[in-house]
Order: structure tokens, then sequence, then C-alpha cells
């Protein structure tokens, strides 16, 4: 029971965590704050779930379409499951930003219009996924194995 509650505590957090920070969360540049949760899956298997509904929840109240819906939460769904699967290798770490970064630039130049190159988005996407998990996302990892106790 209490797994079912940590998921739904991420995905609802994953949300709230989006539209504070929407003027960062949406658009061809990003510094989604709440991709920081995607180490989650690391520590806590029902991550996977909670990642995976809250990007859903997050892009259907972000209105850029079903492209951003479907094709944003299955990303995050894969990035997530790699992150739990390979946890504590270089894949775990680089998945969320990789994938984002190559799959989501592939809808975003569609959604947004845009006349800048797939390869432009790759690498905005990219760095803005890198800073998140990273710069916050390590730490916040870090914080929570640090104090596991807590958050059973």
């Amino acid at each position: 029971m209490i797994r079912w509650v940590r998921g739904g505590l991420i995905a609802a957090l994953y949300v709230v965590l989006v539209f504070v920070f929407q003027f960062a969360s949406f658009g061809p540049i990003q510094l989604r704050i709440a991709e920081a949760l995607t180490l989650l899956p690391m520590i806590f298997p029902e991550a996977i779930g909670g990642i995976y509904v809250g990007v859903i929840l997050a892009n259907i109240l972000g209105g850029f379409g079903p492209w951003d819906i479907l094709g944003g939460s299955l990303v995050s769904l894969l990035a997530a499951y790699l992150t739990y699967r390979y946890k504590n290798t270089w894949i775990a770490y680089a998945s969320p930003i990789v994938l984002n970064a190559f799959l989501v630039s592939l809808y975003l130049r569609f959604i947004f219009q845009l006349s800048h190159s797939y390869w432009f988005l790759v690498f905005s996407i990219g760095l803005g996924q890198a800073i998140v998990i990273l710069g916050l996302g390590v730490p916040l990892l870090r914080f929570i194995e640090r104090n596991q106790d807590k958050f059973l």
C-alpha cells in the first residue's frame, strides 16, 4: 500500500513542480525542474509509474496536444524503466537526458512550428535535462538515500 501512495505522491509532486515552474517547463528551451524526480526509480521502483502518470497529467494540463501527452509520457516511461533497470550506472543517469533530448525533440519542432534544426532542439532539451538531473536530481537522490528510513 505504501508503494502506491509514494507513487501517487511522486506523480502529484511532478505535476506541481511543472506548474510552479511553468515558465520554464514547456517549449523548445526547457528547464523542467520536475525532471529532477526522474532518478527516483533507482531507489523507489514505484517512481516509474509515478513519473509516467505525472508527465501524462502535466502534459495534458500543459495544452500542447496529443504528441506531447503521448510522446512525452512514453519517453519518460522508458527513461524511468531504464533508470530503474540500470540503477547506479551511467545508463541510469543518462537515460532521461539522452532520451528526452533525442526523442522529445522529434515532435517539439512541429508542435511549436519552429524553423530551428532538430539538432538545435536536441542540444537545448539535452542541456536543460542535464542541468536539472545532474544539478538537482543527483543531490536529491543522495539526500533520500542518506535519509531513506524517513521516506519509507
